[in-house]
């Protein structure tokens, strides 16, 4: 991303249907909770160890599947289309590209066509299984807990939207569950970055960076997601976030790109209410926009696009904060390569990091202290967006 267009980056009710009978509203929400309780879903194959990358291309969108060897190096083996199109340019968004948990589907936005596409992961392999509607303009986000998966749209005025998983690879909308923004669906949307769930699945969080608000929603057993609780952000723009495996939530605040001002805070929960727990921890750094927690939860990390750096923080038991490197730089991803995306290998051994300025993916290897060695990158198409791996 370049840097004159990094300010623009940063600042950028329920549908029911109405044909419908109650009996057959009823009789569908009834089944997807008795078919989604299980919270499991299926896919032929195996896994493998690979890493994902959106290219996001406005004629048509692709996924690119690179092998990932037992060090942490990338060789590119494949392209699969989505069916759907990109927008060529950035998303200004945290989880364009998702894996399900046991990494056996594989979820894309594509936010030139509306729409969003579902991929069977066999091995290195990829199997388009359904590209549908993403109930709203622009996804730029998705989530998924078992057979839940939520996307936000951050076109119009934005919503979030709910869709269950099938068996066979199929998404179906999951009846009244699309829910507004903090606008209460009236002007434009106010910023969205990332849509996620928690954890437990209890509940679904939403930053929006124009706001400078953190939004909770309570997701019932049916799968839908009541109205927003919001709660201000302890940083000004608010944007990628992860959690720990004790359900505490990180987040990085950009502080609109102002020079060597991101932070990052954490919070906890109490009774559905974000609780803070560190406020606003330096990063000496500018533009932390997105951030990923190592799966023990002892780490995490911030990209920070305005200055081609990965700050690391170590975490508590009680997860506060404490910046790793005292000028915030633990890793570097090269001059002008404005990274704008992250994500860590399941067995926490290899930190991935897409930049959008040198259109590479860098690997860095993980130290038990925390500390990052640059394994060296692969190229990328221009314009990608979205980064996964298993």
């Amino acid at each position: 991303m370049q840097t004159m267009q990094l300010s623009q980056f940063l600042s950028n009710r329920t549908y029911a249907p109405r044909n419908k009978t109650r009996f057959f509203t009823l009789f569908l929400l009834l089944a997807l909770l008795i078919l989604g309780s299980s919270g499991q879903v299926f896919a032929d194959g195996h896994r493998a160890d690979a890493v994902y990358v959106m290219n996001n291309d406005a004629a048509a969108n692709a996924v690119l599947v690179f092998d990932r060897a037992a060090d942490g190096t990338l060789t590119e083996t494949g392209s699969y289309l989505t069916g759907g199109l990109g927008t060529g340019g950035g998303l200004g968004s945290q989880g364009a590209l998702v894996l399900s948990d046991n990494g056996r589907y594989l979820f894309a936005v594509n936010a030139g066509s509306n729409e969003i596409s579902v991929f069977a992961a066999d091995g290195n392999n990829l199997h388009l299984t359904d590209t549908v509607a993403s109930g709203g303009e622009r996804p730029i986000s998705l989530t998924v807990h078992g057979n839940w998966v939520y996307v936000l749209n951050a076109g119009g005025s934005g919503n979030i939207t709910g869709f269950y998983l099938h068996r066979n690879g199929k998404l179906s909308p999951i009846p009244y569950a699309t829910q507004h923004l903090s606008n209460g669906g009236v002007g434009d949307a106010p910023g969205p970055a990332q849509v996620s769930f928690r954890p437990d699945g209890r509940q679904l969080v939403v930053t929006e960076k124009a706001t400078n608000q953190i939004l909770t929603y309570d997701v019932r057993r049916s799968g839908q997601a009541t109205a927003p609780v919001v709660t201000a952000s302890e940083g000004a723009t608010p944007f990628g976030f992860d959690f720990t495996p004790d359900g505490a939530l990180l987040v990085s605040e950009a502080f609109g790109g102002a020079e060597n001002a991101s932070t990052a805070s954490s919070y906890g929960f109490s009774h559905g209410q974000l609780q803070v727990i560190s406020s606003t921890v330096a990063t000496n750094q500018t533009a932390a926009c997105w951030l990923i927690v190592t799966p023990d939860g002892k780490y995490a990390y911030t990209t920070n696009t305005g200055s081609s750096s990965v700050s690391g923080f170590q975490i508590s038991p009680n997860a506060s904060l404490e910046l790793l490197d005292a000028d915030g730089r633990t890793g570097e991803t090269g001059e002008g390569s404005s990274p704008i995306d992250a994500i860590i290998s399941s067995d926490g051994a290899t930190l991935y990091v897409l930049s959008g300025g040198s259109n590479t993916v860098t690997a860095f290897h993980i130290a038990a202290d925390g500390s990052l060695t640059n394994l060296g990158d692969v190229s990328v198409p221009a314009g990608s967006v979205g980064i996964t791996a298993n």
